[in-house]
């Protein structure tokens, strides 16, 4: 993969109680913009070979199965639409999930979308133009929308998401 999209943020938790939640792939609708339903596909519920399905809508769907795990630090799924791989544009998709302490009860996350995309010179230039800024805004927002719920213990809505990118761009200016 060839692109990389990365936010990191900090959780007011320790990081033992942020891995609890984390490692919960059936939460990823309570944190993640556009998700709507999580539903695990595999008899694991964790490590490498767990699967999850995450819904847009009943039905629009994507698959995301784990491929590396460490325990109690974090973990890499691939995006993929059941065997056809990465839904287009993408030539490969992972996105990672990563913690580590930050302090005193404070955990430091970085969410990281790895990518290549499809369709040769023609998708690096749609890539260049439009998606990069696009998957770079979704990193920004997982990683947000993962901190406020794990921090309030409640789900994040469209309107709260909405929220927390109005306050990124007001502190960044």
């Amino acid at each position: 993969m060839d692109r990389k999209a990365e936010c990191s943020v900090v959780i007011d938790l320790p990081c033992e109680r942020a891995w609890e939640k984390l490692c919960d792939l059936g939460l990823a609708h309570c944190y993640v913009p556009g998700i709507v339903r999580t539903e695990i596909t595999t008899g694991r519920r964790t490590g490498v070979g767990a699967s999850r399905r995450v819904y847009q809508s009943e039905s629009r769907c994507l698959d995301e199965t784990v491929v590396e795990w460490r325990e109690g630090s974090g973990f890499v799924i691939r995006l993929h639409k059941g065997d056809r791989g990465p839904p287009p544009p993408f030539r490969s998709a992972a996105f990672r999930y990563w913690i580590e302490p930050e302090g005193h009860d404070r955990t430091r996350l970085t969410t990281t979308l790895s990518y290549a995309v499809r369709w040769g010179l023609l998708g690096r230039w749609l890539d260049a133009l439009v998606l990069a800024k696009a998957i770079r805004a979704n990193v920004r927002d997982v990683a947000s929308g993962l901190k406020d719920f794990y921090e309030t213990g409640v789900a994040v809505t469209p309107a709260r998401h909405a929220e927390l990118r109005a306050a990124r761009r007001t502190q960044t200016g």
